[in-house]
């Protein structure tokens, strides 16, 4: 991964506002990837590293149906439950954060196993994010830390599936003292991974069966996150063919200026054009893709 280690100071303009509203916001977040999502709807989907069927398909089905109404979705890239929900991002192709309790960088970036995920997302226009140093390992008590940041860059949080004493109650019991909403998908009676959302829905969580329980409770407060269509050329020769490449997936520069058919100093003032109108983004060594 080659995104850049970014590092935002809390007297930074660019630091996230609503993590400033927390009673202990950290005094730096080092970065990597968009830092654009950190102006998103975020909103934290957590839970359990033992995940099972019904916890992976809940995940795959509520955050799908998040990111059609552009919800950026904030987990800690741990496996499980937030692996899950990044993943059913990507896959949808949303955005999301991922909050370490390590390093952002490659050698830090814990579980190992989850790198090639970090990557994707990284690749896809994501954001990596930690208040801890580069080189810093994963020490166990990071991790519950960390859980503020999770909960405090959200306008809510999600609990999937989590034991009595799991480490998403924490981020459920931040997210309340924050004055986050706190929402729990309920599951088997005979299940001790939703032994964790029937506690919080006994204490007022809001109980959810389907992305529409969450949404509801936003209604109109989405559209202030909804951004103006730009205005698109239909007589623009140039314009359309690098929305019909870019229709397909990513592209790399040399791969648009060879399916066009047109002068590279062409497609990349085309290309510099369409980023300020908003409709494609540039994530990283001339690869492209539609926003």
């Amino acid at each position: 991964m080659t995104a850049k280690i970014r590092k935002i100071s809390l007297e930074n303009t660019g630091y996230p506002k609503i993590l400033r509203e927390i009673p202990d916001p950290p005094q730096d977040l080092y970065c990597r990837g968009d830092l654009s999502l950190f102006n998103d709807f975020c909103f934290g989907v957590v839970g359990t590293r033992k995940l099972t069927a019904y916890g992976k398909e809940a995940a795959q089905s509520i955050v799908c149906r998040l990111v059609q109404a552009k919800f950026t979705i904030v987990s800690g890239l741990a496996i499980g439950i937030d692996a899950a929900a990044h993943e059913a991002t990507l896959r949808n192709n949303g955005r999301t954060i991922a909050v370490l309790g390590t390093g952002v960088d490659d050698k830090s970036i814990f579980p190992n196993t989850n790198l090639g995920l970090a990557k994707r997302i990284l690749d896809s226009g994501g954001l990596i994010i930690s208040e801890y140093k580069p080189g810093t390992q994963g020490y166990k008590s990071n991790f519950p830390q960390r859980n503020r940041i999770i909960s405090g860059l959200s306008k809510g949080v999600l609990i999937i599936e989590a034991d009595e004493k799991s480490g998403s109650l924490i981020t459920a019991r931040l997210a309340g003292e924050q004055g986050r909403d706190v929402f729990a998908v309920p599951g088997s009676i005979f299940s001790s991974k939703s032994a964790g959302p029937h506690i919080l829905i006994k204490k007022g969580a809001k109980m959810v069966t389907t992305a529409e329980d969450i949404l509801e409770e936003y209604g109109d407060n989405l559209r202030l996150f909804e951004k103006p269509k730009p205005v698109i050329s239909t007589e623009d020769k140039l314009e359309k063919s690098i929305l019909d490449i870019l229709d397909k997936g990513f592209a790399f520069i040399d791969d648009i200026v060879r399916a066009s058919n047109f002068d590279t100093s062409k497609v990349l003032s085309k290309l510099s054009i369409l980023e300020i109108k908003g409709v494609i983004k540039n994530i990283g060594n001339g690869k492209y893709k539609k926003v």
